[in-house]
């Protein structure tokens, strides 16, 4: 963001003020466009982020805004078409899972193979939403201890097996998988500078982080070409019919921009 300031020769609050434009109106047009969608088989997950500071370093911290700390990311992919359904902004409690499973629920047109990572928060939620319309199934990885090579700060256990766990309906057992939604979230850490976990790239306010999530989202959903589809994930699930561009999304934040209005007098100063 201050590089683009530099380059653009404007002020940093005007880059992010355009940043947060641009995620409003990607939110709006996500809400209105991704309904109805036609799918099999949906994975969900969450991911990790912060603002302002890490939990532990909040009440340490001066000025913290409301919202500051742990950040996270809910999300829910179609994993035939890739199509980001939905995603949601916040904590990792069960207020927060009812709140996003029921935002994914309203987006599916049919009945769906549901995947979920064993967080106890899932249960009541996907009950709540869904009720018994629903094949539902928690995939719980065992891990072991890291080995002494791969030992560090963020240096992952060992995966040592799989546990699934059908809930509801009759799941497919061979379709028990949270890989695609996982994959996914590798790709938003990955182009999103306030993911990386060792950073000061991170959000400082918690509506900053919503409005990148959304405008992310639909370069995700509506530019990205996936490379195995050979098209973007809403022409896949059938949501649109041609690759868009900035320039796309540039004509969204101005569609949504307030019309100036017609100029006061002018009055006269003694």
């Amino acid at each position: 963001m201050r590089a683009i300031s530099r380059m653009t020769g404007v002020s940093i609050n005007t880059v992010s003020k355009l940043l947060v434009d641009a995620g409003r109106a990607c939110a709006e047009y996500h809400d209105e466009t991704v309904r109805d969608v036609k799918s099999s088989r949906v994975q969900c997950d969450e991911i990790w982020s912060f603002t302002y500071a890490k939990e532990r370093s909040v009440k340490d911290a001066k000025a913290a805004p409301e919202g500051a700390g742990d950040t996270w990311t809910w999300t829910a992919i179609d994993a035939d078409s890739k199509l980001l359904v939905s995603f949601y902004v916040g904590g990792r409690d069960a207020d927060y899972a009812r709140e996003f499973l029921d935002d994914v629920k309203s987006r599916l047109a049919n009945r769906v193979q549901l995947t979920t990572d064993g967080h106890r928060a899932y249960l009541e939620a996907v009950r709540g939403a869904f009720g018994n319309d629903v094949d539902y199934a928690q995939l719980v990885k065992i891990y072991g201890h890291a080995p002494e090579s791969a030992k560090g700060r963020y240096s992952p256990a060992d995966c040592t097996g799989i546990k699934k766990t059908p809930i509801t309906g009759n799941p497919d057992s061979d379709h028990i998988s949270t890989s695609y939604v996982e994959r996914q979230n590798l790709t938003m850490r990955m182009h999103m500078r306030r993911f990386t976990r060792l950073t000061n790239g991170f959000s400082k306010k918690l509506e900053n982080h919503a409005c990148m999530v959304a405008l992310y989202t639909v370069f995700y959903n509506f530019l990205k070409i996936h490379k195995t589809l050979r098209v973007t994930p809403a022409m896949e699930a059938g949501l649109s019919d041609t690759v868009r561009d900035f320039e796309w999304i540039a004509e969204l934040v101005e569609a949504r921009a307030p019309k100036p209005g017609p100029r006061g007098p002018y009055k006269k100063s003694h």
